[in-house]
């Protein structure tokens, strides 16, 4: 059976984190679906969706395990859609773990064959978050040491 996992988030900017626990994900999965939750109505983004679905999949050009989506639906539904069984998640901290674990535990609730694989992010990447990129972004400094790709 294949292994299919879900990468769901925001990506407001997708950084090295991010593709580190992809990267180690891979070993786990079959494939993994990288899934940017995007609400058209919402407009505080400071990286649009369609440069961020390109940047990402440039990243990932060499592995046809790795696809790229958008949604604006619960989590859970959208696993049960792409008969995905586990969602997979990034861990930098406790806090992040706190948060994470509440999460987790509502979409088991809502699809009960929907498990939540942690991994702990490497750590030479723990410090970066994309709120972070994001502020120093905006304010017009070089992110290029935090994502991986070009801007």
């Amino acid at each position: 059976m294949k292994k299919t996992a879900l990468f769901p988030g925001s990506f407001d900017p997708f950084t090295k984190g991010h593709a580190d626990v992809v990267r180690r994900g891979r070993k786990i999965f079959d494939e993994i679906i990288i899934s940017i939750g995007y609400n058209q109505k919402k407009t505080r983004r400071e990286f649009e969706v369609d440069f961020m679905i390109r940047k990402i999949e440039e990243a990932f050009a060499d592995d046809s395990g790795i696809k790229v989506i958008t949604y604006n639906e619960l989590t859970a539904h959208l696993a049960q859609k792409y008969n995905a069984n586990f969602l997979l998640r990034g861990l930098r901290n406790t806090t992040d773990f706190e948060y994470e674990n509440s999460i987790a535990q509502i979409n088991s609730h809502i699809f009960e064959n929907l498990e939540t694989v942690f991994l702990i992010t490497s750590p030479e990447y723990a410090y970066i978050s994309s709120s972070i990129v994001r502020e120093i972004y905006k304010y017009g400094q070089n992110i290029e040491d935090f994502i991986p790709y070009k801007l």
